[in-house]
């Protein structure tokens, strides 16, 4: 590198972010030591410090590395620091930094979250951030933020949070168009109101119990995890929606009518009959459904689905291409009277491939009549995969039930799989 310019030599080492190989750099020469100002992007581990022995604490070795940088963009800190530090170093970059990650590492210190400034009172400072991502936050007390106009994504992954803090955070963030918080707890009553929000990822972890209601009219993309009460009025934009509550049960849903709905996934363990049936009724465009729920029922009681009837539900959802049936659902389709609809002209137009989970030999006979018909009326199924999952008896009718199967496979080898 001796015989590179000078600045082919700054191009290729502002391109270094690790913390602990820009420091390596600046001991190699004064010329290398030379490029550290043209740095964009600045990484610290969790491991930065370990073994350090200098005079400096972590905060102000970070702090003198950043006062040499002209115009940081991306600061990502996942070794320890304290707020003092974090303010003195937004202090330096806050007018060039547009992307910030931080590990908070605080969310059992509730005496860290009362501080003032807290380390969520400092990141006011980078007014001109676009992506802001937090790791380990406890957010009791409202953060004290003034409006960040730039901020695009918002990400908080494992965080405990009280409503009126998070309430005041997303208010601070009013051009948001990406929002994910991941590992949530704490969280009882959820309001969004973001008119440019586009992507948003949601995961609550505790009882299940939580309501959410989203007014946001661009929402292409929805994850909801941990919800029982889920409203989202304006849809005209929604392509890709799953819900799940792998605690608690879903008993209400309010969607209006999916209209661009390409993909819908419906997962947990209980849901009230109504929310599953005006979510099917909704997503009658849908190409891609997943539908993974153990039981219905209001209630403490759980209760198997009832008979849904195999035609009425392939005519209410033409569209469909993709089609992942298990466990309930699947059981649904195949009750006595399901098939008792399917004439030999019926046609199910658009469906490309499909995949089952069986898990009981009990009804064999109307499940393998269910899966013929999927293969007999599926005039474009190029694919179909039975899982074979946790099916214990000894009984010889599993021995039967998994013989026909086999048999299914072997007359349509070309499509069927048995997983």
């Amino acid at each position: 590198m001796d015989s590179l310019p000078d600045a082919i030599v700054q191009y290729i080492l502002s391109h270094f972010n690790n913390a602990r190989d820009v420091a390596v750099c600046n001991c190699v020469s004064k010329r290398w030591k030379e490029s550290l100002p043209y740095l964009k992007s600045l990484y610290f581990p969790r491991n930065s410090f370990d073994g350090y022995s200098g005079n400096d604490n972590p905060d102000v070795v970070v702090w003198k590395m950043l006062s040499e940088i002209v115009c940081l963009e991306e600061l990502v800190v996942y070794s320890s620091f304290t707020s003092s530090g974090l303010a003195s170093w937004l202090s330096l970059v806050h007018s060039s930094l547009k992307y910030l990650e931080l590990r908070m590492d605080n969310i059992t210190d509730y005496q860290a979250c009362i501080d003032s400034p807290s380390k969520l009172d400092c990141i006011s400072a980078a007014k001109n951030l676009v992506s802001l991502k937090l790791w380990g936050v406890l957010m009791a007390n409202p953060p004290k933020w003034d409006v960040f106009k730039n901020l695009e994504s918002l990400e908080i992954v494992g965080a405990r949070l009280e409503d009126p803090a998070l309430s005041v955070a997303l208010r601070a963030c009013p051009n948001l168009t990406n929002l994910v918080l991941l590992g949530c707890e704490g969280v009882r009553s959820f309001s969004v109101a973001l008119p440019y929000l586009e992507q948003c990822k949601l995961d609550f972890y505790g009882l299940g119990n939580c309501s959410l209601s989203l007014t946001c009219p661009k929402i292409e993309l929805l994850e909801v995890q941990g919800c029982s009460w889920i409203r989202v009025r304006e849809t005209t934009c929604l392509r890709k929606l799953s819900i799940a509550n792998n605690a608690g049960r879903i008993y209400m849903v309010d969607f209006g009518k999916l209209s661009a709905l390409e993909s819908l996934s419906m997962r947990g363990v209980q849901w009230c009959w109504d929310a599953i049936s005006k979510m099917l009724e909704w997503s009658s465009e849908v190409k891609h459904l997943y539908m993974k729920v153990e039981f219905t029922g209001d209630l403490e009681s759980l209760l198997p689905f009832p008979e849904v009837d195999f035609v009425d539900f392939f005519n209410s959802h033409p569209k469909l291409q993709k089609f992942d049936i298990h466990g309930a659902m699947f059981a649904a389709l195949c009750q006595k009277n399901s098939l008792k609809n399917v004439e030999q002209s019926f046609v199910i137009p658009c469906l490309e491939e499909v995949v089952v989970q069986v898990r009981s030999p009990l009804n064999a006979e109307q499940k393998m009549s269910t899966l013929e018909s999927l293969l007999k009326h599926g005039k474009n199924l190029k694919k179909m995969v039975i899982r074979i999952l946790q099916m214990k008896s000894n009984h010889s009718s599993t021995d039967d039930f998994f013989d026909e199967i086999c048999r299914l496979r072997f007359m349509n080898r070309k499509i069927v799989q048995i997983e």
